[in-house]
């Protein structure tokens, strides 16, 4: 949370301050919209923070985002020259110090056709990357057989833990454990979420065997990866391209063991998916572990193998 404060304006950081600790323990995100009430997302619910420091669920008791404060934020964010941060700002997020990310809306600069960059920022959505070590403790042995690790695929509906689960599985996998000896990770992180990294590098503890490559398509990360830094596990978040599930099936015939995430709500799901039903069909995963919000987030709905039966747990 710290890193989070220390780049907001002054005058936002007031209206946050009395919030109460169990609120900013649970907060996920800070939604912020120019002309429009502060919001904050934990917990499984939506609030608004009041003229009195609180949340409330009243839109119309609540603080204003103004749109001085949009212009410094966004100043501090790309440390006061909009310009180097052009790339980012053309993917519609920032990955803060922390490994905290700030996606961006607002009037969007075409070139050739393609996003340029976007102009005018008018809502952040500041998402916060929080380290869980040892989620991860009761999922290892379930993926790994024989001393082996399975290649795997994470299903899970948005904000059900699945990146940090990720996150963690690449830590264990890293160091090593009591099923089987550390091993070389390869990161590809799109989207900067895995690994969190700044100018590079991992502010999140990914472990000592991993390499990451930041920011990079994962299809063309992958193979960039496979080529460059002979990894024993290939690790990558989210995929759905056609191109996603031909890179995942290079990397298995060439002898790495990947684990890979995709948003569903269960198999069920994924395999009405056409881009994705290949890759099942193909038997690329041998292991599937579908996460769900329910009693709580990060909680693990059923593990199965690969004829689609449920591992015992």
């Amino acid at each position: 949370m710290e890193e989070v404060l220390r780049m907001l304006p002054d005058s936002l950081r007031v209206k946050l301050k009395n919030l109460s600790w169990k609120d900013i323990e649970q907060m996920e995100e800070i939604r912020l919209r120019v002309g429009r009430p502060i919001e904050y997302v934990g917990g499984g619910a939506s609030w608004f923070i009041s003229g009195q420091g609180g949340g409330t669920r009243r839109a119309e008791e609540a603080l204003t985002f103004t749109k001085e404060e949009g212009m410094q934020l966004l100043s501090r964010l790309s440390h006061h020259s909009v310009y180097m941060m052009e790339e980012e700002m053309r993917r519609g997020y920032i990955t803060v110090q922390g490994g905290h990310r700030v996606g961006l809306s607002g009037k969007v600069v075409l070139e050739n056709g393609r996003v340029k960059l976007i102009r005018d920022v008018t809502s952040f959505n500041i998402r916060f990357a929080r380290e869980k070590r040892g989620v991860a403790d009761g999922v290892l042995p379930l993926l790994v057989e024989g001393g082996q690790l399975k290649n795997t695929l994470v299903i899970s509906p948005p904000q059900c833990g699945k990146t940090t689960l990720l996150r963690d599985l690449a830590r264990q996998i890293s160091y090593g454990s009591k099923e089987m000896a550390g091993k070389k990770v390869s990161i590809v992180d799109e989207r900067s979420e895995i690994a969190g990294c700044v100018a590079g590098v991992p502010q999140k503890d990914v472990g000592p065997r991993t390499d990451v490559l930041d920011a990079c398509p994962k299809a063309e990360g992958m193979m960039m990866m496979i080529r460059s830094m002979s990894p024993e596990v290939l690790i990558t978040d989210e995929i759905g391209r056609p191109e996603d599930g031909y890179a995942l099936e290079e990397a298995i015939h060439a002898g790495i063991t990947v684990i890979a995430s995709v948003h569903g709500r269960d198999l069920k799901d994924i395999m009405r998916r056409p881009t994705l039903s290949r890759i099942l069909q193909a038997g690329v995963f041998q292991r599937y572990l579908v996460l769900s919000r329910r009693p709580k987030v990060g909680t693990v709905a059923g593990v199965y193998n690969e004829h689609f039966t449920e591992c015992r747990r």
